[in-house]
């Protein structure tokens, strides 16, 4: 159970090597031990994180996981929740490829809608059960500015977003009463290996900062947050830009 303070004693982090869901597992190890399941793909990066988290003093165990083998995350799912309630789940993991090639290249556009839309779905789904069973529960849903207003510049990884942002927030309505609640993060442009070597966006925040934001939201009850907060109002003036100048911003 998360305690009235926000701390949770199991985390399971869908997405293992995620700068950003570290960041969030880092602020709850420094409040007391717990205990982290990092589902990912097997290689060094996951064994890397999973020994940052024993240094912090907690627990890790890895586990094997494909976003794109969605008829093996339900048992992959039940199998982590067989071993104990998950306090909190970190729906962390997603694709940013070549914003021009994802547009022209068949592959690599079923690629972003398959991680980051089918694979997300895949997920929710079977975590809504299972924290709708245990009665407590927060799923955390990385999701993105991009998907909120979705931009000629990127708009293949934007809509997969879009779908995936949508689907948590319906996921939140639907699993409202039985105890789970579903937080959707939407930060704006991160400083994380995945953006390494683009020029950041404006209000671009670390991934320590965006760490912080899931903790404070768990805590607080939130069901979004925006990072950083300003980003909420920028979002909703361009929404309001007639689209001929719309498409003239260097956006």
């Amino acid at each position: 159970m998360i305690d009235a303070l926000g701390q949770p004693r199991r985390v399971l982090v869908l997405g293992g090597t995620s700068e950003i869901a570290l960041a969030a597992v880092s602020r709850w190890a420094a409040n007391g031990a717990i205990e982290v399941v990092l589902a990912a793909r097997p290689g060094p990066r996951r064994t890397s994180a999973a020994n940052q988290v024993r240094e912090w003093g907690s627990t890790a165990t890895e586990v094997d996981f494909d976003a794109l083998d969605a008829e093996a995350h339900p048992a992959l799912i039940n199998e982590v929740a067989s071993g104990g309630d998950i306090d909190v789940a970190l729906v962390a993991f997603g694709v940013l490829g070549d914003e021009e090639e994802a547009w022209t290249d068949h592959a690599s556009a079923l690629w972003h809608a398959r991680v980051n839309y089918v694979g997300a779905v895949s997920v929710g789904v079977v975590l809504g059960q299972v924290m709708g069973k245990q009665g407590h529960g927060v799923i955390v849903a990385l999701s993105s500015v991009a998907g909120e207003l979705v931009r000629r510049s990127n708009f293949v990884y934007g809509s997969s977003k879009a779908g995936m942002d949508g689907f948590y927030r319906g996921l939140g309505e639907a699993v409202r009463g039985s105890g789970a609640r579903v937080l959707v993060v939407r930060p704006g442009f991160v400083h994380t290996k995945m953006t390494e070597g683009r020029s950041p966006a404006p209000l671009s925040v670390t991934a320590d900062q965006v760490g912080e934001a899931i903790v404070s939201g768990v805590a607080d009850g939130s069901d979004l947050v925006w990072v950083p907060g300003p980003m909420r109002v920028v979002m909703s003036g361009l929404r309001h830009v007639p689209r001929p100048i719309f498409r003239k911003l260097p956006l």
